[in-house]
């Protein structure tokens, strides 16, 4: 550390603009390409590197070759320049190139603004407390950089200019929530091109056996709940099915939903309307989203009503009893819904579009087939109907060596025979599919729900989270009589995977084995329940303010019917006012003066009472010469005060502080008054 304090100026700024740069793109890594990442930290480096060794930095034509190979390269990756994956790839590049570039105070400036840009692009991807606490640190870190390029010749040090940069976070912090909480929440006005529905990390129209096996490595959270139960607690875990898209088409490996295009290519994919009835007491509950791009609105199985969502937002049920919005989820979403775990759904009588949730694609599967037969071919089961061959499957996978794991391996064309008969081994969705062929091998209507299933309370704030890792998959059978009927055959191969929540854990990494080497599995629970309950706040409080809620906190500050204009005039006034406060500060500190001001001023008025009056403008090395040629050898002591003053003010290492140069002025001899 020593070191670093003694480096000279140039290579020490150079090297915590460098460190502020990282900052600021290190929570881009996780969304631009791996190429993208290791060519930005290795230019980052070189220039580092440069900097620390004094050696000159590369031409232009280096420049502008890397430039060509990142276009090409994004290019390649994206197939386009345009929109938010392939532009923030481009401005960080861009931004790491530049500073090869810095030569002059305008290429600084030029890497500033592109730090900033790469900033804010963060919240393109993520609006989460982590991502804002480390652009806050990012953002007062490019401040001070900033200020520090501004500072006259010398060495100040990096301490002075980040308590600058500090002061006016703070003094512009105000403002910042004085927009944010008044300023109208229209829809936006811009747009940026982009795949709507290109989803992130989460639940798809589409599977193929192996997917949601992927999502249990993904630990982050999916969805909060908070019930309106007594006490809020939940329904038994064996309850908690929250469902998302219902999957029906199948092509021999990858089931599709029915809305899916590629649904139509293999399927005439008729729905079935849905004949809805519910029974008991309803299950009122608040719940909150997070982004997915897609437009699946995942609700407790099953809602009667649609839930309420905030204005502007709209929604409708499918026949398969999902709830879809009419555009894609693109932040977080804050609903409430009343769900009824008992429900009946037709039709109750077979029709002919049940026929859709029986098809398979021809040749498929030929050993599945050949047992669906067999089953058919046994009297017991015959007489039994469907609810006995729905008995006799279960029934297998809970007698049949069947194996719940992460790590099924890689499965075949035929995937129901390769659980069926090789493997005997799978996740939910290998378990879920191979049962849902077999049920329509045996002329069984059957569809996958996914969704998630269980999750778990969270003990600070009660909130009740479901993480990507409690994604699942389960199926529905239709039986006459019944309706659709839901069976989860997972529970039948790991009964603890559904009531009491026995997840299979990913293997932890070389980070997470250190932290649970360093720290208790319960305090490393308590500190992740802290965590998670501060940034649902945030969530909460920040990410979720909405319309509704901003004309709610006018309701609350006496508007009867408050509506934009009446935010528009209060803002206005707001900023009027602060304008007018702005002004009357401005004019006391021109009034101000110094604790060491204060004393000169005291110096002043005693010379003039003394007859030698001075220009105020005078700095003490010059009022000392003054009062020496005018009183001579009695006006040493004051000459000297004068001296110690000018040092304690203005030197390194000052050798008098203020309180004993006010002390020493009160004990001062005087010179005579002058006749």
């Amino acid at each position: 550390m020593q070191r670093l304090t003694l480096l000279p100026r140039e290579l020490r700024d150079t090297l915590f603009l460098l460190a502020v740069i990282a900052c600021c793109v290190a929570p881009l890594v996780a969304h631009i390409p791996a190429w993208a990442s290791l060519l930005a930290a290795l230019l980052l480096a070189w220039r580092g590197w440069l900097a620390w060794r004094t050696r000159p930095l590369p031409g232009r034509w280096v420049t502008w070759v890397l430039l060509a190979l990142v276009t090409t390269l994004t290019l390649a990756s994206f197939h386009t320049i345009v929109g938010p994956d392939a532009g923030v790839t481009l401005i960080v590049m861009l931004l790491a190139l530049k500073t090869l570039e810095l030569r002059a105070r305008r290429d600084a400036m030029v890497v500033f603004f592109l730090g900033f840009f790469t900033l804010l692009s963060n919240f393109l991807f993520s609006q989460s407390l982590g991502v804002a606490l480390t652009m806050l640190v990012a953002l007062l870190g490019l401040l001070t950089a900033l200020i520090n390029a501004h500072q006259p010749a010398g060495r100040p040090p990096l301490s002075d200019s980040l308590r600058t940069a500090l002061r006016m976070a703070l003094l512009g912090a105000p403002i910042m929530v004085l927009l944010f909480v008044l300023f109208p929440r229209f829809a936006p006005l811009w747009g940026i091109p982009n795949d709507q529905l290109a989803g992130r990390s989460g639940l798809s129209g589409e599977m193929s056996v192996g997917a949601i096996a992927k999502l249990a490595l993904d630990d982050s959270v999916a969805l909060r709940v908070r019930f309106h139960t007594p006490g809020g607690q939940p329904p038994p875990q064996a309850e908690l099915y929250f469902r998302g898209p219902v999957l029906s088409v199948f092509n021999g490996r990858e089931w599709f939903a029915l809305s899916q295009p590629q649904a139509r290519t293999i399927s005439w994919a008729a729905p079935v309307p849905a004949r809805l009835q519910v029974l008991g007491q309803p299950i009122r509950y608040e719940m909150t989203l997070e982004a997915s791009r897609r437009p699946w609105l995942v609700t407790l199985d099953v809602p009667q009503d649609p839930p309420v969502l905030p204005q502007g937002v709209r929604t409708h049920m499918t026949p398969e009893l999902q709830w879809v919005t009419a555009q894609p989820i693109t932040s977080v979403l804050r609903y409430e819904a009343s769900s009824y775990p008992q429900f009946r759904n037709g039709p109750f009588e077979r029709t002919p579009l049940l026929r859709t949730y029986t098809e398979l694609p021809a040749g498929s599967n030929p050993r599945t087939a050949a047992l669906a037969a067999q089953m058919r071919a046994d009297p017991k089961l015959t007489a039994g109907g469907a609810q006995a061959m729905v008995d006799a499957a279960l029934q297998r996978l809970r007698s049949g060596g069947y194996v719940y794991t992460l790590e099924p391996g890689v499965y075949a064309d035929d995937t129901a025979d390769t659980f069926w008969f090789d493997r005997k081994e799978g996740f939910c969705e290998h378990i879920a599919s191979a049962f849902v062929v077999l049920m329509r091998a045996l002329d069984i209507p059957a569809r996958i729900v996914t969704g998630y299933q269980g999750g778990e309370r969270n003990s600070v704030d009660g909130y009740w989270t479901v993480r990507q890792s409690d994604a699942h998959a389960w199926t529905e059978v239709w039986l006459a009589g019944r309706g659709w009927v839901r069976v989860d055959p997972t529970a039948a191969v790991s009964p603890g995977r559904i009531g009491s929540l026995q997840r299979l854990q990913a293997p932890r990494t070389v980070l997470g084995e250190a932290l649970v080497g360093m720290i208790s599995p319960s305090m490393l629970a308590r500190l992740r329940a802290a965590w998670e309950a501060l940034d649902n706040r945030w969530t909460q409080w920040v990410l979720n303010y909405t319309q509704d809620r901003q004309l709610d906190l006018l309701k609350q500050l006496g508007f009867s019917q408050p509506n934009w204009q009446d935010l528009v005039r209060l803002i206005g006034t707001a900023l009027l006012a602060a304008m007018l406060a702005g002004m009357v500060w401005a004019l006391w500190e021109r009034g101000r003066t110094t604790p060491w001001q204060r004393l000169l001023r005291l110096v002043h008025r005693r010379l003039a009472h003394l007859g030698a009056p001075l220009p105020a403008h005078l700095p003490p090395r010059a009022i000392a010469t003054q009062v020496r040629e005018q009183f001579g050898a009695p006006a040493q002591p004051l000459a000297d005060w004068l001296l110690q003053l000018e040092q304690a003010r203005y030197a390194a290492r000052p050798q008098a502080t203020l309180k004993t140069l006010r002390n020493a002025l009160r004990n001062l001899p005087w010179p005579e008054k002058k006749t």
